[in-house]
């Protein structure tokens, strides 16, 4: 059976984790000392897809980290990958895979440069999840799917037992032979549904009804328009279900770097949009849309860090 550790407990790293000890996968949580003792009272997930009571679950802290694990699932903030990194690296091994759940693409480049190519795996989630104040996991709506493939698109022997694993737990999972096409086209979209609701403070709908009818859409063609220089155009069928999504008046959707931003805490603007932008090449001869938006997430950055300081 696939050991698997999981990098961080928090909302979606704690969702997964659960889903798969709750299948009976043998699961552990690499955490920090704090978070230890809150999941020695056990872990919860409350989920429109069903419930989940866990005892205890296993957990170890990076200074008892060994080998053993077949896979790490590392979901942390993109600003805490380097710690993230340090502590999980006494777990690789020769027949260890890493599939990270990180948005954006600069992540993938910094794991190859720490473990070379070989251990590395794309892959993404669509899920919306928070912790409560007790440190259990709140599902906000009925997606958690989650999608891996090898960044050379073969179809490689570590799948089957990857999926073997997952197939076993109650979330939605895919082996991808597109997995950078698929990371590329939700990168995408995730950057223009983070740039629009963090820079109006609000939903979609409320972006719409506000009388922002075209904002959302036209920071996705911009988004896409980077993409195909980079040589990923969204597809017709991801990029229509983007617009839609981002066009309807009624939708309560927001991004969590809003739900960041309005808890006052650190965002992922330099990962997500500020990433992006940085592949865009030759800047247009007026601001953009996303350009605003990324100045308007790094101001706030700046007044956050003075605040802290």
């Amino acid at each position: 059976m696939m050991k698997v550790l999981v990098v961080g407990a928090g909302a979606v790293g704690a969702y997964f984790g659960a889903r798969l000890l709750e299948a009976g996968v043998d699961t552990t949580f690499l955490v920090r000392p704090k978070r230890q003792a809150q999941l020695r009272q056990g872990l919860s997930v409350r989920s429109p897809k069903g419930d989940i009571r866990l005892p205890p679950p296993p957990t170890v802290t990076a200074d008892r980290l060994g080998k053993g694990f077949g896979l790490v699932l590392l979901s942390c903030k993109a600003y805490d990958l380097t710690g993230a990194i340090d502590s999980l690296a006494p777990a690789v091994g020769p027949d260890t895979a890493i599939l990270p759940l990180l948005n954006g693409m600069r992540h993938l480049d910094t794991l190859k440069d720490r473990f070379g190519p070989q251990p590395v795996l794309g892959g993404q989630c669509q899920i919306a999840v928070t912790l409560g104040e007790d440190g259990n996991v709140i599902h906000l709506n009925d997606v958690h799917q989650l999608s891996c493939g090898e960044l050379t698109g073969s179809r490689t022997d570590r799948a089957t037992a990857i999926e073997a694993a997952f197939s076993k737990a109650k979330f939605d999972a895919r082996w991808s032979e597109a997995i950078l096409q698929e990371m590329w086209e939700k990168w995408v979209f995730l950057s223009a549904l983070a740039g629009s609701t963090c820079l109006m403070r609000g939903s979609v709908g409320e972006i719409i009804r506000g009388g922002g009818v075209d904002l959302p859409r036209r920071m996705l063609q911009e988004c896409a328009v980077i993409a195909a220089a980079q040589g990923h155009a969204p597809r017709p069928q991801p990029l229509g279900r983007a617009e839609a999504a981002l066009s309807d008046a009624e939708s309560a959707l927001t991004a969590s770097m809003l739900r960041d931003l309005e808890r006052g805490a650190r965002t992922e603007a330099d990962h997500v949009i500020g990433d992006l932008l940085a592949r865009r090449g030759s800047a247009p001869s007026q601001l953009s849309l996303l350009d605003v938006a990324y100045a308007h997430l790094k101001t706030y950055e700046l007044r956050r860090a003075n605040k802290v300081s």
